[in-house]
């Protein structure tokens, strides 16, 4: 039968807790450690990547024919479900370890393949075809022609600081966390340092913030430590509303206990003794598995009253946020807590000297606390050797779009935007690489030129670019850059709070001049054409107002993907306005359609469904589109069965 992993919680207590913030354990500790990493197993040991992505790509379905497997042929298994490793293009994938063998990886395991997975490893034999990678190890035999996990290239080229445990362990236990170094960075910190120490300590290792920001985190630490008051409070913003951003999810359903370990030093740092966690009601599973790790800390006596003997108390809790883009701004996100309208406030004063209830409080980013116990456990020049001189240690980023490879990577800083784009694998071998747009609806797409720019805060500023807070998209030449910024706007409009007047009719307005160069024109009169080019001109003056003039991040940044798109790809938007067409095709109201005369039938039924009469013909002869009269709608194309409606 197989056997689900479960934690040890009453030895961990007895006999780990007090020992965490040693250098030398007792044997019995050794052993347990041992254990809990699968230095050696006695029994095959089968792991399954379960997150968001690869439940979404059938990772479900993957485990019920894995259960069935090991009951139908009564095998004596362990199944431990694990965190991604950042490979969603290849998820499921499903890990196998037999006692003396080396770990070794399936990529795109659906339930049809685990029969011959398992029939293979469990004999000593592999498809190599389905093999992605395998570990290495000292003590163990490797599987013969399956490269190791450090030998890829996608692997190789990256520093994977915050995601060393992703895809490795299991994210439901606290034991599997702590046997890999887990929570003794908490215990060094409650042992040996004060307030001002912590916050001394991450301020020169140069920690900025990761949501999008990059305010330095130990001066907005410090800000709110400095405050006279009797209650202070630690916010981790886990909401991540940026359309394709998944970074911050993936942390938490991967590696959970890190980001509790952070958010605990980082409320012990500003003498807080409650801490929350801000994160999206539709993010189910988030939820689950940080309510689960918080639960598992309680019962550890890492978080509650008087944590490991120090006198300093701590309460974790999760609050659900509606959904709303602009309760990512910090001040709208406070007023969520507070059960007020999400609407931004006026700074300063700020959320430091005066958040949640009027006292003191520090809003963070799940990246941003995830690197708080490597910076306390291993000092703030170790970190501050990684990045640049503005920018210090490492960025997860989110890869998605027309991207070879969905993935998850993080790279140190410093490092070429070329490289985001290696690691995705690039576009299709028949399609031209056009842009990488970092960011989302408040980003900028970044052309090929523009690849060679440092990955720092500081230095794509100069560029007039930015990094976002991480989210990125590989965009080829079937994109049209008139219609993704058309996208962003309708999206910042939906979500601006309407409470200032640039943000709410600017948006609003950039999107009704987008839409209208996107449509066909009403007539193809030298005035309407006029009137369309002086939209775009309005576009950068209201851009620029927008930018300059509204209230919060979101209006101030929402016009940046406008700005760039008309610096860098502005014979698109002359093409929309002056040729009345879409190089991608994308638009589909400037779309020309016509009919291949050898393929038409003249079945008539295109002629039948056209809502404007533009098909005109002799039946059981080929038919014919009038331009003039045509809309664009499609429905001609949807309704041939014979393939012969094109577009141009």
């Amino acid at each position: 039968m197989a056997r689900i992993v479960h934690t040890h919680m009453e030895f961990i207590r007895e006999n780990f807790i007090p020992h965490l913030h040693v250098d030398v354990y007792p044997s019995e500790v050794n052993e347990w450690l041992a254990n809990s990493r699968r230095e050696r197993v006695r029994q095959p040991v089968i792991y399954l990547g379960l997150t968001t992505s690869s439940i979404v790509s059938g990772a479900l379905k993957t485990k019920a024919a894995i259960e069935s497997y090991l009951d139908d042929y009564s095998v004596d298994a362990e199944l431990v479900c694990v965190g991604s490793h950042g490979l969603c293009s290849q998820e499921p994938i499903v890990e196998v370890q037999i006692p003396g063998r080396t770990r070794i990886a399936f990529g795109n395991v659906t339930a049809d393949k685990v029969s011959l997975i398992l029939d293979g490893v469990l004999n000593n034999y592999i498809a190599t075809d389905l093999a992605l990678f395998q570990y290495y190890s000292d003590i163990h035999e490797p599987w013969h022609g399956v490269p190791f996990q450090n030998e890829l290239p996608f692997f190789a080229k990256q520093h994977r600081v915050l995601l060393r445990n992703a895809g490795k362990i299991s994210p439901e236990s606290i034991c599997e966390y702590i046997a890999f170094g887990g929570y003794r960075a908490l215990a060094v910190t409650l042992r040996k340092y004060t307030y001002e120490d912590v916050c001394r300590i991450v301020e020169e290792s140069g920690l900025r913030g990761r949501g999008g920001g990059a305010f330095p985190t130990g001066i907005k630490w410090r800000s709110a430590l400095s405050v006279a008051t009797n209650e202070r409070y630690l916010i981790c913003n886990a909401d991540e509303s940026d359309p394709g951003a998944f970074k911050d999810r993936f942390l938490i359903e991967s590696d959970p206990h890190r980001v509790i370990e952070g958010i605990a030093i980082s409320a012990y740092a500003i003498n807080a003794t409650k801490a929350i966690i801000y994160i999206r009601n539709r993010y189910k599973l988030t939820v689950e598995r940080m309510q689960k790790a918080i639960d598992q800390a309680y019962e550890a006596g890492l978080l509650g009253y008087d944590i490991l003997g120090s006198g300093y108390s701590l309460d974790i809790s999760i609050r659900k946020g509606p959904g709303a883009y602009v309760c990512g701004e910090e001040t709208a996100l406070i007023k969520s807590l507070e059960g007020k309208r999400g609407m931004p406030s006026i700074k300063p004063p700020y959320p430091s000297e005066n958040g949640l209830h009027s006292k003191p409080t520090v809003i963070n980013n799940v990246e941003t606390l995830a690197n708080i116990p490597d910076i306390l456990l291993n000092g703030s020049e170790w970190f501050s050797a990684m990045g640049t001189s503005s920018s210090k240690g490492t960025k997860i980023f989110s890869i998605n779009g027309m991207a070879l490879t969905t993935c998850m990577v993080e790279v140190t800083m410093g490092e070429q935007l070329s490289l985001l784009l290696e690691l995705s694998g690039g576009v299709k071998p028949e399609r031209a690489f056009k842009a990488l747009h970092l960011g989302g609806p408040s980003g900028v797409s970044v052309t090929a030129e523009e690849l060679v720019a440092p990955i720092d805060f500081d230095e794509l500023k100069l560029r007039g670019l930015t990094m976002g807070s991480g989210g990125v998209q590989v965009l080829d030449d079937s994109v049209c850059m008139v219609d993704l910024v058309k996208y962003f706007m309708h999206f910042i409009r939906n979500e601006s709070c309407g409470k200032c007047i640039p943000c709410r009719e600017g948006s609003n307005r950039m999107y009704q001049i987008l839409d209208n160069i996107s449509r066909r024109p009403l007539s193809n009169d030298g005035h309407n054409t006029l009137e369309r080019f002086k939209g775009v001109i309005q576009l950068e003056t209201l851009a620029e107002v927008m930018r300059d003039t509204s209230l919060c991040g979101l209006g101030q940044t929402a016009p940046k993907p406008i700005l760039k798109a008309l610096k860098s790809f502005r014979e698109e938007f002359e093409e929309h306005i002056f040729d009345r067409k879409c190089r991608a095709s994308v638009c589909r109201d400037l779309r020309t359609y016509y009919i291949d005369v050898e393929k038409c039938t003249g079945c008539s039924a295109c002629a039948k469904k056209c809502p404007t009469q533009a098909i005109i013909g002799t039946p059981r002869s080929p038919y014919f589109i009038v331009e003039e009269r045509c809309i664009g709608c499609g429905i001609c194309q949807e309704t041939c069965k014979f393939d012969a409606v094109f577009f141009k």
